[in-house]
């Protein structure tokens, strides 16, 4: 089924006017992989229309960074959506999203502050501009969100929560390829030297699950991941880091990253936890995570 293709405003009001039971909505800037599909076949599972947004926005790029260059790939993604019956695909041009320049911006708070925040200043806070929009347009039930961007995850849901938007965000797992490396619209840039080298993403986070594993605490977790990365050829680390899962807050962080980001002293495991990472490879940034749980026997257990 060909999903109605709205680039409007009113053209979405008119596709959506008649929809009777649940939505989902599934955001994403286009150039569409597994990862995009899996979020398409969850909101499928949960509920009875889905509506995927296409819009590279320019509001979470800051100068510098690859909003010209950012892959677009319409034709085959609207191909793809299509052999999963998406019910409308929006696909706004930044005129309509944005008629004139925008003159209320969204603070998303602390969580915005640090890695991806602090690496990227302007980025969450253009995403959460982004997402209120569409989510205010298309008014779905359920809004789905991939957890390889596990910072924005946690935003938008502390974002719909602080502002009463009713909207349920689900997270969605990993996609990732079979040789491990977590998929994503930028691989593309990647050559095939690269991408080998973009691997060693893939087995910091492994080391780190190893680690915990042995007893290691967060602050000797995150080390050993970013050793990993630091010893690969060609890999540029920005950052590793423990975030507690539930609050986002950083239990631990690799020396040298993020000057200034305060960190606590106590080094004890939360329940469950996100390992972080961002690295460069070539001119490419990439980032992935992974959860661990809260080891047993670890600092913090509740039979300690």
């Amino acid at each position: 089924m060909t999903p109605i293709v709205a680039h409007t405003r009113a053209e979405l009001h008119d596709a959506l006017a008649h929809m009777t039971g649940t939505r989902a909505l599934v955001m994403t800037m286009g150039a569409l992989h597994e990862g995009h599909l899996s979020l398409v076949r969850r909101g499928k599972e949960l509920a009875d229309h889905v509506i995927v947004s296409i819009f590279v926005n320019p509001t979470q790029f800051a100068p510098g960074e690859d909003f010209d260059a950012y892959p677009h790939t319409f034709d085959a993604d609207l191909a793809k959506l299509s052999d999963l019956d998406v019910d409308v695909v929006y696909a706004p041009t930044p005129d309509d999203v944005y008629p004139h320049e925008p003159a209320v911006t969204i603070d998303p708070g602390p969580i915005a502050r640090v890695l991806e925040g602090k690496t990227r200043p302007t980025h969450l806070a253009g995403v959460a501009l982004v997402v209120t929009k569409v989510i205010q347009r298309v008014r779905p039930d359920v809004a789905l969100f991939g957890q390889k961007d596990a910072q924005q995850l946690a935003m938008v849901r502390n974002l719909m929560d602080e502002l009463d938007v009713p909207v349920r965000i689900e997270g969605v797992p990993i996609a990732r390829d079979t040789d491990g490396l977590a998929l994503s619209s930028r691989n593309q840039y990647l050559s095939d030297e690269e991408r080998e080298r973009a691997l060693t993403l893939s087995r910091a986070l492994r080391t780190a699950h190893q680690r915990a594993n042995e007893g290691d605490s967060p602050s000797a977790v995150v080390e050993a991941a970013a050793q990993v990365l630091d010893e690969a050829e060609g890999v540029e680390r920005d950052y590793v880091a423990l975030t507690d899962e539930a609050t986002f807050q950083i239990v631990a962080l690799a020396d040298s990253d993020q000057s200034g980001v305060t960190v606590p002293t106590t080094d004890q495991w939360p329940d469950r936890a996100y390992v972080l990472l961002a690295a460069r490879v070539g001119s490419t940034r990439l980032i992935d995570n992974t959860i661990i749980d809260r080891p047993k026997g670890a600092s913090g257990d509740a039979n300690d």
